[in-house]
């Protein structure tokens, strides 16, 4: 069960990688048509404001088609064959779903009006249907249907005479049927869960502090089993917290919270839970500074090598897996101090009043920084002040963990080597301690570490299955007993 909820976590990263980039282009887009920011030049109707109107309205394309790109996404990762025919089965099937609760929603009465569908609550278009607003939860249960028709059906041998209506075809045939009473049924039960997620905005707006912390810390602490996007994804990108998710709310009401004289979090309550990743560009600091500090005199300098250049790429690209990887690996314990450290960071920036995007890394933060530099210094000031101080605990508490348990860091190995672990090397523990000696002329380093991995894990045919999410792979193997010494 575990594998295969790790499995959809990283199918479902496959649409989320276009987020990051355009997110970036709305931001600075946003910021350089604020004339509190540029001037006249964002003045309406000058070729500056209409050049970056139109950067802007691109950089909307994959959130205003974020259902799509989920149920076209879903199946690259999931699909366990011909992954692109899966693909357009579950575009086509979820389409279908689509136009019949339009058909139903217009036929019946099932108490929501379709007389004006642009100042109806809960309808949006979807590829030019209009339709439940189901967001991300309709898109991946009909995607996810489509991914079970296809593993299931794609292959089946239909007689001779019926051959056309094979593979695919026989794939959305299926799905064609099973969506008429699917139709139906969220026709039917859909706005009573608009309702109950309309109340629980209301919930999460007022939960304070508190509120914020443990889904920070629940964020944090299921991040090795790949649970971590249950917890963020119905809140960044769904309705959990408000209407078509904080990440798409956020940019399109940036010029106005940025206007607002007073703490971003009075304008905007729920963008504290958008500060679980505040805190990833300090803690590779401190946690890179107490490794240097307790390395062994004579590896101090490969120790720097390899922690500056892993911490540089944590601040500008949000990257902290090496880090974090590498602490869970060797104490696991210190992984539910980090979390409840993120955790407190962010209850503690909410309390002073941020909210919103303070992102994980140099790109993110700058496209909050210039919008928010005239009315929210204040902010960037405690944002920046918090995280100072957020640098010296990890530093200490971590430095004192390594000194106290004699742990294993880079520069503290019994080897010569310096080494930072990889969540791989963290879930193939013991496959990695076997490794191989292959003796291969002609290979290069990274081929050569390539066939020790698999030798460790038992040879190519003791693979069962590989998937993997933006910076981790996932092995199961089908004998774990088979693995060589």
């Amino acid at each position: 069960m575990m594998q295969k909820i790790q499995r959809f976590g990283g199918a479902m990263l496959t649409p989320v990688m276009l987020f990051a980039f355009n997110g970036i282009i709305l931001a600075l887009s946003i910021a350089f048509q604020n004339e509190s920011i540029v001037g006249g030049l964002a003045a309406e109707g000058t070729f500056w404001s209409d050049i970056w109107g139109m950067i802007e309205s691109g950089g909307w394309t994959v959130f205003d088609h974020m259902e799509l790109l989920f149920v076209i996404g879903l199946p690259i990762g999931l699909a366990k064959k011909a992954q692109a025919r899966a693909v357009m089965e579950s575009f086509v099937i979820y389409m279908i779903w689509n136009t019949n609760i339009n058909y139903i929603l217009n036929t019946w009465n099932f108490g929501v009006d379709m007389s004006n569908v642009e100042d109806t609550i809960g309808i949006k278009e979807i590829g030019g249907i209009a339709t439940l607003d189901t967001n991300l939860i309709g898109a991946l249960l009909v995607s996810g249907l489509a991914v079970y028709l296809h593993n299931r059906f794609f292959d089946t041998a239909l007689p001779e005479w019926l051959g056309i209506f094979s593979g695919s075809s026989f794939v959305v045939m299926l799905g064609f049927f099973m969506d008429i009473p699917l139709a139906f049924l969220t026709a039917w039960i859909w706005p009573s869960i608009q309702d109950v997620i309309s109340q629980l905005q209301g919930f999460m707006a007022s939960s304070g502090t508190a509120g914020v912390g443990i889904y920070v810390f629940l964020q944090r602490i299921l991040i090795p089993t790949g649970l971590h996007h249950f917890i963020n994804q119905p809140f960044e990108f769904g309705p959990a917290a408000v209407e078509g998710g904080l990440l798409n709310y956020w940019f399109e009401h940036l010029s106005e919270i940025a206007a607002f004289d007073g703490p971003i979090r009075e304008i905007f309550p729920q963008g504290g839970f958008m500060l679980q990743n505040a805190s990833m560009f300090f803690f590779p600091i401190g946690i890179g500074a107490a490794f240097v500090a307790t390395s062994k005199p004579e590896k101090r300098k490969k120790t720097m090598a390899l922690v500056i250049p892993t911490a540089a790429t944590a601040m500008i690209a949000g990257i902290t897996e090496p880090f974090e990887f590498t602490f869970l690996f060797l104490a696991p314990q210190l992984f539910a101090v980090h979390a409840a450290l993120t955790s407190i960071f962010a209850m503690t920036i909410y309390a002073f009043g941020l909210a919103g995007g303070f992102a994980a890394n140099i790109g993110g933060l700058t496209g909050v920084l210039l919008p928010m530099a005239e009315n929210h210094l204040d902010a960037i000031f405690i944002y920046f002040a918090s995280g100072i101080v957020l640098t010296f605990i990890y530093y200490f508490v971590f430095r004192w963990a390594i000194l106290k348990f004699n742990l294993k860091t880079p520069g503290r190995e019994e080897d010569e080597g310096v080494h930072m672990y990889s969540k791989k090397e963290y879930e193939a523990k013991k496959a990695e301690e076997k490794g191989s000696t292959s003796t291969e002329e002609g290979l290069n380093n990274v081929a050569s570490k390539a066939l020790g991995f698999l030798d460790g894990l038992g040879g190519s045919k003791n693979i069962a299955d590989i998937n993997n999410c933006t910076t981790r792979l996932r092995i199961s193997v089908k004998d774990p007993g088979s693995s060589k010494r």
